[in-house]
Parts: C-alpha cells; sequence; structure tokens
C-alpha cells in the first residue's frame, strides 16, 4: 500500500521569502525570532524555559533548512551531527500569503490571480454588501465591520452583540470574510447559515474564504473562541493532487481544517479534531486505520496544526509559539513509529506568522519540507522553487498524472 501522511504546522515559516519585501515582510523569520527569544531568555515562562528545543524537528533537518534560507544557524540551537531526514526550503510562487493560497500550492495548484480584499481599515465592507447580508439572513443589522483580531472584536463588542443580537463582521489583510457570533446567545447552526448566506453574496467580490468564529461566555472577561470554527472557502481553480488521488480511487484523510480549506474537494474521509492534542491522537488514529487496507491500495492524511497560527501567531504570543513548538515534537517520536517502512511523511507549513513581527498578519516566508520515507537519503533537497514541488512528490509517490507545476523531489528508487 501506498501512503503518505503530511503534516502542516500551519504559519511555521523559516525565514523570509525572496519577495517577503513586496508584503512589507522583509526581515521576517518566524522560526529564527523564536528560537532568538528563548536563547536571550525572553521566552521563559512557567511552562518553558531557555533555549528553544526541538531535538526531534532537528534531526529531520529543520534547523539546517532554516540555515539554508537565511544564511545562518538559529540564536542558540546547534546542528546535530548527523540526520534521519531530508530536507529543504521553499518559496511561493501564489499571489497571497494566505492560507488557502499556501494549502492550494502544497497540493500542487498556486494561486496565479488575485484574490479580492477589504483594505479599509474602518467601515471595510461595502454598504450594499451589509445590507444584503441583512436582508437576505433577516438580521437586525451587524456591528464591527473593520480590520482587528479576532479575540480582540470579541472582547470589545461580545457584550453588545449579545445584547443587540447583531452579528460582528470583521476582516484582515487576507481575503476573509469573518463572523463572530456567540453559540447560545445566536446559536452555532444559526451563524454557520449566515456564513453560508454570506459566502453566495461574495461571489462578486472573489474573497478567498468566509470563517465562521463561534465563542462563549457572558462578558469581556470570560469570552473564549471555541473549537467550532468552519471555513467556507471557495473551490481551487483545478484539480490538487487531492482530487487526483480520490480521482483514481485513493482515500485522502482529512483532520482538522483540511477540508475546509480545500472546499472539501477531493476529501474522501474527513475527522473534525480541535487543538493539537486532540489533532495529534487523530492523526494517530488515521494512520492505525489506514494502516489495514489492503496491499495496492493508496491513501493520503493531511492535517493542518492551526493553533501555532491562530493562538500563537496572530496573538504575538513568542512563549506561546515556542511551547507548542516543543510540544509538538515531543509527539514526533510516537508519530514516527507508528509508520510504516514504506510510508512517506511530509512536514511542512503554509506561509508563515512571525510573533514577533508588527501587526498581527501573516508573514510572507519561506517554509521547510522534512521528509522522511524510502528511498529519501538524509540531507539537502535544495531550495525549492514553489511549494507545488511537494505535490508533485505526492502525484509521483502515488503514481498519478502530474501535476502542471512542481517538481518532483522523490528518489528514483522510491
Amino acid at each position: 500500500m501506498s501512503r503518505a501522511i503530511v503534516i502542516v504546522l500551519d504559519s511555521f515559516g523559516i525565514g523570509a521569502a525572496p519577495d517577503a519585501v513586496t508584503f512589507g515582510d522583509e526581515g521576517s523569520d518566524t522560526l529564527g525570532h523564536i528560537a532568538a527569544a528563548c536563547a536571550r531568555g525572553e521566552a521563559d515562562t512557567a511552562n518553558r524555559s531557555g533555549p528553544l528545543k526541538l531535538p526531534n524537528m532537528a534531526k529531520l533537518g529543520l534547523f539546517h533548512a532554516h540555515r539554508d534560507a537565511t544564511g545562518s544557524v538559529a540564536e542558540g540551537v546547534t546542528l546535530p551531527e548527523s540526520l534521519e531526514g531530508a530536507y529543504a526550503h521553499a518559496k511561493e510562487i501564489s499571489s497571497g500569503k494566505d492560507t488557502p493560497s499556501g494549502h492550494w500550492e502544497i497540493a500542487g495548484v498556486p494561486v496565479r490571480f488575485d484574490w479580492g480584499y477589504f483594505l479599509d481599515k474602518t467601515d471595510s465592507f461595502p454598504l450594499e454588501l451589509l445590507d444584503a447580508i441583512v436582508q437576505e439572513a433577516d438580521l437586525s443589522g451587524v456591528i464591527g465591520n473593520c480590520h482587528a483580531s479576532g479575540t480582540e472584536i470579541i472582547a470589545r463588542l461580545g457584550e453588545e452583540h449579545i445584547a443587540t443580537g447583531k452579528p460582528i463582521v470583521y476582516t484582515s489583510a487576507d481575503s476573509v470574510f469573518q463572523i463572530a457570533a456567540h453559540e447560545e446567545h445566536f446559536g452555532l447552526e444559526r451563524l454557520y447559515k449566515l456564513c453560508e448566506t454570506v459566502r453566495e453574496l461574495l461571489e462578486p467580490y472573489n474573497i478567498g474564504r468566509v470563517i465562521a468564529r463561534p465563542f462563549i461566555g457572558e462578558d469581556s472577561n470570560t469570552f473564549a473562541r471555541t473549537g467550532n470554527r468552519r471555513d467556507y472557502s471557495v473551490e481551487p481553480p483545478s484539480p490538487t493532487v487531492l482530487q487526483k488521488l480520490d480521482d483514481a480511487g485513493g482515500e485522502v484523510v482529512s483532520i482538522g481544517k483540511i477540508a475546509d480549506i480545500y472546499a472539501h474537494c477531493g476529501i474522501t474521509h474527513k475527522v473534525k479534531a480541535s487543538g493539537h492534542d486532540a489533532l495529534m491522537d487523530a492523526t494517530l488514529n488515521e494512520i492505525e486505520r489506514t494502516g489495514q487496507r489492503d496491499e495496492g491500495e493508496r491513501a493520503m492524511i493531511m492535517t493542518n496544526f492551526v493553533d501555532f497560527d491562530s493562538v500563537y501567531g496572530h496573538r504575538r504570543d513568542v512563549p506561546g509559539y515556542a511551547a507548542a513548538l516543543e510540544d509538538f515534537d515531543a509527539k514526533l517520536p510516537k508519530l514516527l513509529a507508528a509508520l510504516s517502512e514504506d510510508d512517506l511523511l511530509i512536514l511542512t507549513a503554509d506561509h508563515g506568522c512571525d510573533p514577533s513581527w508588527q501587526g498581527t498578519e501573516h508573514t510572507r516566508e519561506y517554509i521547510p519540507i522534512l521528509v522522511h520515507g524510502p528511498g529519501f537519503t538524509p540531507g539537502s533537497l535544495g531550495e525549492r522553487g514553489t511549494f507545488a514541488d511537494i505535490g508533485q512528490t505526492l502525484a509521483d509517490f502515488f503514481l498519478l498524472p502530474a501535476m502542471a507545476d512542481g517538481k518532483s523531489f522523490l528518489p528514483e528508487a522510491a
């Protein structure tokens, strides 16, 4: 059986991309700046202290990839004397630095068109769009209508939302329309239905995602977002490697928000999980389940570890990001032990979100590609010209028709 496991560490960039200056991100470095803060004692908390400790990803080549991307070894890091995986750093060719663009490019379909954006920081959405939403969804109105961090705007407007019943609408530098509403006072299913309505109304605006942001609590001190987030994405512009595997009779397992990112295209089995512990457990369960398939069958498991981005990157929480990385790294040996000798494992990311950077948005960075699988010799796979090299490699691995973009790094003997 051919099986690939693709793990996306959401926002785990490893240094500014060549075109970072175009995005205002020249000098950003998610991994490097976290490591530097740890080495200087600036990320010491009750949960972690000292230099950044990622021994298992280091053995797969993480810090080698970062060195190659930036030209220097991360502060406080000693490169391991020997490696157990192949590594690379990859740049993005998609027009944006958002989640769908990164994931679609990983799957072999770069985004070459320009997304629509709501650029105004206040009064962000066109009045005619808001009027249509209010009328179609039978609302008394909306509040927010600005660029904002999700946690901040919920804390600021959550009580008004409960009192008035008006949902909180906001956006960011990404191509996104976000709606926050209370799970009980507004209703979770009502929020989902509202997002579906907005998704249809946004068609002329070419917006990548509508995101449902449910929360609970009764005041600004107790409001907390829940794991019932849902993304409503447009479909990829051409078949991804996930769709090609599905069309060829293979199984494609999505864990976490993967299915939403690909608009459920090419997904044959969806597993809901929220939080890194639950995501890792679900991944291990699916590795065990799919391992019982007949010889000759093909399966791909893809998991997105979103908290790196949503909980730590966007909130500019350097100590929290460091602790989450160390926790993931500590769990990695169990995942590696669950693999069979014929399995292909790829650890990667979809963009950066440097928690030391100004603002709260994503950063345009190289991503790591860490590979463990049959035929791979530990060492460098070089700089990859596009994230789509991952999708092309997966197509090669599964003996699928080639993708239009990307170059496979699969060894000929694999």
